[in-house]
């Protein structure tokens, strides 16, 4: 009898991929989420739905005893009154859990920039995770360090359409690394199924080559029939103020605009060079005329 793989966060843009990809394959799947309700899809599926608070350590526990491996995450929360506090006992929580199961096998999701120790915002809860993780002396764990999701892009959907420009604090000629989360959950997927049980390592995920805002922008444009879409750089405050509307607390707010700024200076980058094992096959022009432009039509 095959045992499970547990998901956490398996709702959520790389987590629900490597589902699918583990339920596809035969493999039993047991997967964790803040609502029972939100997980019906999954268990339709063929997915064990394991509900709970990600937070609290002894339920983990239960959800991983008996696992071959596990997806671990720290979701994100950003209405959490104190961002790096949440983070903190997630991780928390998530280490301790792994140790008591001794889950041999476990993979990560972290983000470049988690080797610094500071001026990453949310970043910096992701560089305290893996260290935490990397005190487990019974499992096997790869810290996943993707870029830029093009998921991110979606966010700007109601500004694009609401304005007719995209933007953000990040500046328009900032180079960035931009990665769809389907290809990190497709590598995710093969370190679940076929990956050591000893020793810890980092993998990075760059995307298929990096871009910035504007010529994003661009691209994001001509895929959803406005072609000459500009992007524009938007102030902190205005920023802030906007993400303060959506309901955010003002602890993330600042975490997320501290991370920006880190893209702007250029020191939220990964500590290898672009090769051929962290370059990643999806372009942004295919996730353009896919996964953005059904998006972008949804929301008319």
């Amino acid at each position: 009898m095959k045992l499970p793989i547990v998901i956490c966060g398996a709702t959520g843009n790389v987590g629900s991929k490597i589902t699918g990809n583990l339920l596809r394959a035969g493999e039993p799947v047991r997967v964790i989420g803040r609502e029972r309700e939100r997980l019906g899809p999954l268990a339709a599926k063929g997915a064990e739905p394991y509900p709970g608070d990600i937070g609290d350590a002894a339920f983990l526990a239960k959800a991983f005893t008996g696992v071959l491996g596990a997806f671990v995450m720290i979701p994100p929360r950003y209405d959490a009154p104190d961002f790096r506090g949440y983070q903190a006992q997630v991780g928390d929580a998530l280490v301790s859990a792994l140790s008591k199961a001794r889950v041999p096998r476990v993979v990560a999701l972290s983000s470049i920039g988690a080797h610094l120790p500071e001026g990453t915002g949310p970043i910096l809860g992701l560089h305290a995770l893996e260290i935490k993780l990397n005190g487990l002396r019974d499992a096997g764990v790869v810290h996943l360090r993707p870029a830029y999701f093009m998921e991110n892009h979606l966010w700007s959907i109601p500004v694009i359409r609401g304005q007719g420009v995209n933007g953000s604090p990040i500046r328009p000629d900032a180079p960035i690394s931009m990665v769809a989360t389907k290809d990190i959950a497709d590598a995710a997927t093969r370190l679940l199924l076929e990956g050591t049980t000893t020793g810890h390592s980092v993998r990075y995920f760059l995307g298929q080559r990096d871009l910035t805002m504007s010529e994003a922008t661009r691209i994001l444009g001509e895929a959803t029939g406005n072609p000459g879409l500009k992007y524009v750089l938007f102030p902190e405050e205005e920023a802030r103020k906007a993400m303060e509307g959506i309901g955010m607390s003002r602890s993330a707010v600042e975490a997320m605009l501290e991370m920006q700024r880190g893209f702007n200076a250029g020191t939220i980058r990964p500590t290898q060079e672009r090769n051929a094992e962290n370059t990643t096959p999806t372009t942004l022009e295919e996730f353009a005329k896919t996964v953005f432009a059904n998006a972008y039509r949804a929301a008319a």
